[in-house]
């Protein structure tokens, strides 16, 4: 049935190119080099094709090596599912110098992360949602926090929150993973057999897709103990909860002149950041390509998706998945 409704909607409608290219023109977007990241512009392609009649490229890239080619070369016309906090000054220079527009958030609320428990063990257990409580009752969570491997971001911030929220001192073992590998499958070894967990994660991803996980409150968010909190060895770590990360898509100048119609659909197309988590747990689980998953996505979110077409693209659209 997959394979099915992968060739009725990329393969028997897709629409002759002389006609794409009257109602649109040649457009072409990155594809960045992780699962998510791929189902988006999968999805983008398929409606700039079959909705707008676009000729699309797909560009693989990654986040700064996108960005420089904008800077340099003025295209690819589209960069989506671009995490700008990781890029430097260089895409806040460019949008500022009018080289890019920011269109939409394309993840909303962003990239999530945070210090997680599975749900079971806070439906038991609803103190254990504060950090406070994990403080107080160590051997309800394993007695152990699970944490990021050497090398990722994450771990820097980590190894500042934890003398920062003393968590050595109430009795938690630091349990620092060598690889992300580890690091989800103790997350899901422990979920199977419904026993303790705690520790980092991040999404949207498959495990908090695939898993019902609840954040642990570990306080407000504050702006500079976070920034200091990424610097390797802070003398004077302080406590912060984590921000959404912001995940937009950005067009050029160029785009937005001569294709206005096709930045305003992509001004709409924001995923919730819940659903690419359990989209990508679907694709893990099926063993399917991006486009499959964008296919599965397309047939079951039709409520979501609609809203970010005009009349046209969506009463072209009906016709390709009804």
């Amino acid at each position: 049935m997959r394979n099915l409704a992968l060739g009725v909607a990329f393969g028997a409608f897709t629409l002759p190119v002389a006609a794409q290219a009257q109602d649109c023109g040649d457009v072409s977007i990155t594809e960045m080099n992780w699962a998510s990241a791929s189902i988006v512009t999968t999805v983008a392609k398929f409606v700039l094709e079959q909705g707008y009649g676009c000729t699309v490229s797909v560009v693989p890239s990654d986040t700064v090596p996108a960005v420089t080619s904008v800077a340099e070369n003025g295209e690819p016309d589209i960069v989506t599912e671009l995490w700008t906090n990781s890029t430097g000054e260089v895409y806040a220079r460019l949008r500022d110098e009018g080289k890019l527009q920011e269109v939409a958030p394309v993840l909303e609320p962003g990239g999530v992360e945070g210090w997680w428990i599975p749900t079971y063990l806070a439906e038991a257990h609803p103190e254990l949602t504060t950090i406070d409580g994990i403080k107080a009752n160590p051997e309800l969570v394993g007695g152990r926090f699970n944490n990021c491997p050497d090398g990722w971001g994450c771990r820097v911030v980590n190894d500042n929150l934890i003398p920062a929220l003393d968590l050595e001192g109430a009795g938690l073992e630091i349990f620092n993973h060598g690889s992300g590998e580890t690091l989800a499958t103790s997350m899901a070894s422990a979920v199977q057999d419904e026993e303790p967990w705690f520790g980092y994660y991040w999404g949207p991803t498959v495990p908090l897709g695939k898993f019902d996980m609840t954040k642990v409150d570990i306080g407000e968010y504050d702006e500079a103990a976070h920034e200091a909190n990424q610097t390797p060895d802070n003398p004077d770590p302080q406590p912060s909860g984590f921000p959404a990360a912001p995940v937009v898509t950005a067009v050029t100048n160029d785009l937005a002149e001569r294709e206005p119609e096709v930045v305003e659909f992509l001004g709409k197309m924001t995923f919730p950041t819940d659903t690419i988590s359990t989209l990508l747990a679907w694709q893990d689980e099926n063993n399917a390509s991006a486009e499959e998953a964008a296919v599965h996505f397309l047939t079951g979110n039709a409520d979501l998706w609609s809203g970010w077409l005009n009349d046209a693209a969506a009463e072209k659209l009906s016709g390709v998945l009804q």
